[in-house]
């Protein structure tokens, strides 16, 4: 258990923490401009271009977060030897966030999903990307790289980011949670459908409500909170999973913990963009548990932080020192 006195003191403690992130990473591109006419070619809007953009995502975008919390993460991946695997390694130097654990691959393209915006609306996004599992060598070299950043970097805590393109299976899954309970380490799992009931004997479990139903194939009702305890006393029971956290959106967040569960709802807000909350949440979520939060700081702080990045527009990190002004107004028992 932890000793903080204050939040000032949990927040500072952050700073101290290594985070390994395993997950499929891509590279979000935007292509900007103005629409005023259709084309003759064909009927569809002609984009005049006045701005293009590179930005990290997918698991890339809970590494910025964790760097934004003051943390350190390091990311472990599989990225394509070509032009846009390039582009993401220089996107996470400008970033200031360890390349020690990337991998590429001959037989991987880098998934890139571009988003062709006009007039301030997205119209189209084309993905380019493979969904195929990486291959068994490839899988071998990437958890030998795991296997020795936890003997050599003293981690912290372990996230699963998975965004079922192929970076995670249950093998890899299984040899790494072996891995990291050996080690002590706690292990936080953002899940997808694919691999959903795979993870058993981790830490915490954070899936939406839509990825619940869809995994364990039952209904769930968002607003009833036995509901929600008895499918995750399931995940407790079944999957050996210690912390349940399970994403409502505009209801909030579920927490379940042994004897313990709550909802913790969410705060009014203008909400701008939801995209990439979920990737804020189980970022602080994690850096929480590797500090030994109860549940309660826990889902108290991650859904803080899921309701502040929505205030934005587009995919962005958290603003640690808003997201500590607003705990310290919550005045939270320690």
């Amino acid at each position: 258990m932890n000793d903080f006195k204050t939040i000032e003191a949990v927040f500072e403690a952050y700073n101290h923490l290594k985070v390994l992130i395993i997950g499929d990473v891509m590279v979000d591109s935007y292509i900007s401009g103005l629409v005023e006419r259709i084309s003759p070619e064909a009927p569809v809007p002609v984009v005049f271009v006045t701005s293009k953009e590179d930005r990290l995502g997918g698991a890339a975008n809970v590494a910025l977060n964790i760097r934004a919390m003051g943390a350190t993460p390091i990311l472990c991946t599989v990225i394509g030897q070509d032009f846009k695997g390039e582009k993401f390694l220089e996107l996470m130097k400008e970033k200031n966030i360890s390349t020690e654990g990337i991998l590429r691959s001959g037989k991987r393209r880098t998934t890139v999903k571009t988003r062709v915006l006009g007039n301030n609306h997205q119209m189209l996004r084309i993905d380019e990307e493979n969904e195929d599992e990486i291959t068994n060598d490839e899988r071998e070299l990437l958890v030998n790289r795991v296997k020795s950043l936890i003997e050599t970097d003293g981690i912290n805590v372990i996230i699963f980011e998975d965004y079922d393109k192929g970076i995670i299976s249950e093998q890899l899954i299984d040899e790494v949670v072996a891995i990291a309970n050996s080690h002590k380490i706690p292990i936080a799992v953002d899940p997808k459908k694919k691999n959903f009931n795979a993870y058993k004997s981790v830490t915490l479990f954070k899936p939406n409500l839509k990825e619940l139903k869809e995994g364990l194939k039952i209904e769930v009702d968002k607003n009833n909170k036995e509901s929600l305890t008895k499918a995750a006393a399931f995940l407790h029971d079944e999957r050996n999973i210690g912390l349940v956290m399970i994403t409502l959106s505009e209801a909030g967040v579920f927490m379940s913990k042994n004897d313990f569960s709550n909802v913790f709802p969410a705060h009014i807000r203008n909400i701008v963009d939801v995209s990439g909350a979920g990737d804020t949440v189980i970022s602080v979520a994690a850096l929480s548990l590797a500090l030994g939060l109860s549940p309660t700081m826990i889902g108290t702080i991650s859904n803080l932080s899921g309701g502040l990045v929505c205030e934005k527009a587009g995919v962005v990190p958290i603003d640690k020192k808003q997201l500590l002004e607003e705990a310290k107004q919550m005045n939270l028992k320690l």
